[in-house]
């Protein structure tokens, strides 16, 4: 087996970029399944299309989350074992290749899912997943083969930047998809665009960038790739202490690591539950995904020695630390109700309407009809979720269930079923106008199989006392075997978050021109000295610093406003705390083996993945609210953080440098 240890990067400096180029093309391309396929569309399409003859939507999250963590634990377990093969080999692109095959194939297929096809769509979620993650192991491996050692952070930044940029593109060309087209082919064609965009632009990575050497001088008799693979993987378990620094960086990025994936994971969820609209939820994250393209080269920027701008870089995220929580707070305090977003005040019961809360039919048999919300209709409000509901039916043609309610917003929990029909919703007795066809709106119940817990929303034009009415239409499904109408729970929902989003974009431009105005006229004057301390290391450390700030702060949001200010400080940061966690954690390693050890790496991303969404929803039941399981985040980025200021960074890479030279010499 050959083992010339060649430089790992190359000394030209034109081909230098484009290998750089080539390697950052990479990350463009993947991004558009972690945008499209994990994080927005398909999530949503399992639980309501592919999910949809299931018991209940919360079923459907349960299996979802269950086939999440298996692809997570086979590739855990199958990152280090083949990243050390692939050194022994020569073969990290080979495997790059194999797993983002994988995923594109898993992802395409996803095309044929239609409804009640959970199980299928449960394996191609998996395959998917295990091609991405797996093929991350292996394109970080490229890093220190591609990246000149003083030039990874810029380049690990670049990439980020990039898949900022290349999955943010494809989601929006996605939503437009699936608002224009009809019925799932929306969705079902993101699922396909998702893979041919991954396909074409992998190309680079495999074209420009050589297969980087092996590690190995020389096979014993007997022995093959993988019993050496092996081997190696065992040697370097027990030799933990040789690369005590590497450990101690990869245990303080488990930790802080689980706090920025919760963050990423539960924020769409948390600003729900805060009743932030569903199109402030979707922009909010098309937000995060452009703005961070910028921050993540300026993070990228901090730790490089010989660029003047730094003070300039620096001022300007210290300003924003400062300025962007001051000018949320401030915004909600001052600006009204109806512009800020903040809670408008809640809606009592009344003598004739049910105020704010959940609410259940109980006595059937005495009339469906009542004429107050306090008689025979509804009994109490729910103190939590509603336990043995028991469901008012109505099968008899143009027979209806009247709810009078203070409020705005309310929502119904019903079942759909086989025998389910379509019903009419009216409210102060006229028919609901559909929002998209203007034409009367109804709900259609069918259903293959009986499924509980089903949700729908409607809202009247102004808030006050309404009259929401149910009405069975008496026609069905050409499927259904009925007419049934079954209702579980009325709910009054806070009112809506009025907001003007002009206004609140328009503030934070201000504030960030203002930001690069100061840091243009004092960033030399008054950072630079500061500027001269940063390293890679340091820079991580104002990253966590802003999300424990990010944290705090997310305890006590409670307006639009502060909202888009509070995802504006997660673009900062975001990427470029990743992308320099992946450059140092380049450069405490051995090139010669850079397979294994992002194998290792990928470990610890994977598991931090699993943990802390766990570690929220234990706060989260702790507590009995979001909020104070938002706030514990803080503990994870303190604790990170200090054990990252414990990390010998010169003496992890003088062994990481050590390692290699050890291995030309023999080679």
């Amino acid at each position: 087996m050959s083992t010339a240890m060649n430089l790992p990067y190359t000394t030209n400096e034109r081909e230098y970029k484009r290998r750089v180029w080539a390697w950052t093309m990479y990350d463009w391309a993947n991004s558009a399944f972690a945008t499209t396929i994990l994080a927005v569309v398909l999530p949503v399409y399992f639980s309501q299309v592919a999910g949809s003859t299931l018991p209940s939507p919360a079923v459907a999250t349960s299996y979802w989350s269950a086939g999440l963590s298996i692809s997570l634990l086979i590739v855990a377990i199958l990152s280090p074992i083949l990243g050390t093969i692939s050194d022994v080999m020569r073969g990290k692109k080979r495997f790059l290749a194999f797993f983002a095959g994988v995923g594109i194939f898993g992802t395409a297929l996803l095309v044929f899912v239609g409804t009640g096809d959970w199980v299928l769509a449960s394996v191609l979620a998996i395959i998917g997943r295990i091609g991405f993650n797996g093929s991350l192991s292996f394109y970080d491996a490229l890093l220190p083969h591609v990246a000149r050692p003083d030039d990874q952070d810029r380049v690990s930044a670049l990439g980020y930047a990039m898949g900022y940029l290349g999955g943010g593109l494809l989601l929006a060309v996605n939503i437009v998809m699936i608002q224009l087209l009809p019925g799932t082919w929306g969705a079902r064609l993101s699922f396909l665009s998702v893979a041919i965009w991954w396909a074409v632009f992998s190309i680079p990575v495999f074209l420009r960038i050589p297969e980087p050497p092996a590690a190995t001088a020389v096979l014993t008799r007997g022995e093959n790739v993988v019993s050496a693979g092996f081997k190696r993987l065992w040697g370097t378990i027990k030799d933990i202490r040789q690369y005590r620094e590497l450990f101690k960086f990869l245990i303080a990025f488990f930790i802080y690591n689980d706090g920025i994936g919760t963050i990423i994971g539960v924020a769409a969820i948390y600003g729900a539950e805060l009743g932030f609209g569903s199109l402030e939820l979707i922009l909010a994250l098309l937000l995060v995904q452009f703005v961070g393209i910028p921050y993540s080269l300026i993070f990228g920027r901090l730790p490089s020695q010989g660029d003047k701008r730094r003070p300039f870089f620096l001022a300007f995220v210290l300003f924003n630390l400062v300025a962007l929580p001051l000018v949320g707070i401030v915004g909600r305090l001052v600006m009204p109700v109806d512009l800020s977003g903040a809670p408008a005040a809640r809606f009592a019961d009344t003598a004739t309407a049910a105020g704010e809360g959940s609410y259940y039919y109980v006595d059937i048999a005495a009339g469906l009809n009542g004429p107050a919300w306090q008689s025979e209709l509804v009994s109490a409000k729910v103190a939590g979720e509603a336990k043995d509901v028991i469901y008012a039916w109505t099968g008899a043609v143009r027979s209806s269930l009247e709810f009078p309610f203070n409020g705005q917003k309310v929502q119904v929990t019903y079942s759909a079923g086989p025998d389910h029909g379509i019903w009419e919703v009216q409210i102060d007795g006229q028919p609901l106008p559909d929002e998209d066809t203007g034409q009367p709106f109804e709900v259609d119940a069918y259903n293959r199989t009986l499924r509980y817990g089903e949700t729908i929303t409607f809202a009247a034009a102004a808030p006050g006392e309404h009259i929401l009415t149910l009405v069975n239409s008496g026609r069905k499904n050409s499927a259904s075997s009925g007419t049934n109408m079954g209702i579980a729970t009325v709910s009054i929902l806070p009112g809506v978050r009025q907001s003007s989003l002009g206004l609140v974009i328009g503030m934070i431009i201000v504030t960030e021109l203002v930001g690069l105005a100061l840091a243009w006229l004092v960033g030399k004057a008054l950072f630079s000295r500061l500027a001269e301390t940063f390293n890679t290391q340091r820079s991580i450390l104002l990253a966590l610093i802003v999300y424990a700030i990010i944290a705090v702060w997310g305890f006590f949001i409670n307006s639009v406003v502060e909202f888009w200010f509070l995802a504006w400080m997660v673009a900062i940061v975001q990427g470029g705390s990743q992308a320099l966690g992946r450059s140092l954690y380049a450069s405490l390693s051995p090139a010669s083996k850079s397979g294994e050890f992002f194998g290792l790496f990928g470990i610890m991303e994977k598991f931090s993945a699993i943990l802390g969404p766990l570690f929220f929803a234990l706060a989260g039941t702790i507590f009995g609210s979001s909020r104070p399981a938002v706030l514990s985040l803080i503990a994870l980025f303190i604790v990170g953080g200090f054990i990252l200021t414990r990390v010998n960074v010169a003496e992890g890479r003088r062994v990481a440098a050590a390692e290699d030279a050890a291995l030309l010499k023999g080679g």
